[in-house]
């Protein structure tokens, strides 16, 4: 009988040692929590986007309780109701958020580029660029294989006949889209008005943009002769509209031989 006793008294008090030297151990290493910083976490929306400019939500609440940002209008996603209950808990003023949504600066469908070659490789832009450009004769424009898609946290960007699109009621401006393309062809748009945008990217010259798609844009010109606000410009051969000088009247669009500039009037529904 005490051949079996004393072993396992042993292995108890062994335990019990063990457990009050780990509860003793995790109280003096314990790490203090930053109710503040837990707080501003419970209310972001958990996207963790970097959007704000940081590694994420955390990172961002993180900035915010130390002092080291006073900015509670950083979370695009979450917009202007979340910057008013972080700044409720920071004490702070919220600052505005100006809506935003994306948009895919490309009009590269299958009616205006060609494919060049039969590509049967792993289903990524990023992969696909690295042969010979992707398999469509613009190597400027949407390759359509979805990276854009699955980044999205918000099921906002879908493929419509090989070039992605942009849902702006599901849109939070989040900035993933934006920063995983590999082609750099998503913009953002300020919500409920009236803006002209290039749908290309393309900075080759006129004769070689119009081999590679029909829509492309050419550098003519035309379109900053036709504004009269100034808001169009042409650099290396790609028109570029600046958003703040824009009124939405439409000559630029009008003016465009190719149609590659379009008016975007985006409204979000909730």
């Amino acid at each position: 009988m005490t051949q079996i006793l004393v072993p396992v008294v042993l292995v108890a008090a062994i335990g019990l040692i063990a457990g009050l030297g780990l509860a003793v151990a995790s109280i003096v290493f314990a790490v203090p929590k930053d109710e503040k910083a837990e707080a501003v976490r419970e209310v972001l929306p958990g996207a963790n986007c970097g959007a704000c400019g940081y590694s994420g939500c955390d990172g961002y609440a993180a900035a915010l309780s130390k002092g080291e940002t006073t900015q509670c209008n950083k979370c695009t996603p979450g917009g202007n109701d979340v910057a008013k209950q972080v700044a409720a808990i920071m004490g702070m003023e919220a600052g505005e958020i100006t809506p935003q949504v994306a948009a895919v600066m490309c009009c590269g469908n299958s009616a205006n580029v060609e494919e060049k070659l039969d590509y049967s490789g792993v289903r990524s832009c990023k992969i696909a660029t690295q042969l010979f450009g992707g398999p469509k004769t613009c190597v400027h424009g949407c390759i359509g294989f979805g990276d854009c898609v699955r980044v999205c946290p918000y099921e906002a960007i879908f493929i419509c006949d090989g070039v992605a699109r942009i849902n702006p009621d599901k849109c939070r401006a989040c900035k993933l889209c934006i920063n995983t393309c590999p082609r750099h062809l998503i913009d953002l748009f300020p919500l409920d008005t009236v803006k002209a945008a290039v749908l290309c990217v393309n900075h080759d010259k006129g004769a070689q943009t119009r081999k590679q798609c029909k829509a492309g844009c050419i550098g003519c010109m035309k379109c900053v002769k036709a504004c009269e606000h100034e808001a169009v410009t042409v650099e290396n051969f790609c028109a570029k509209v600046d958003y703040d000088k824009c009124v939405g009247c439409g000559k630029c669009h009008e003016a465009c031989p190719v149609g590659c500039i379009d008016l975007y009037e985006i409204r979000k529904h909730f």
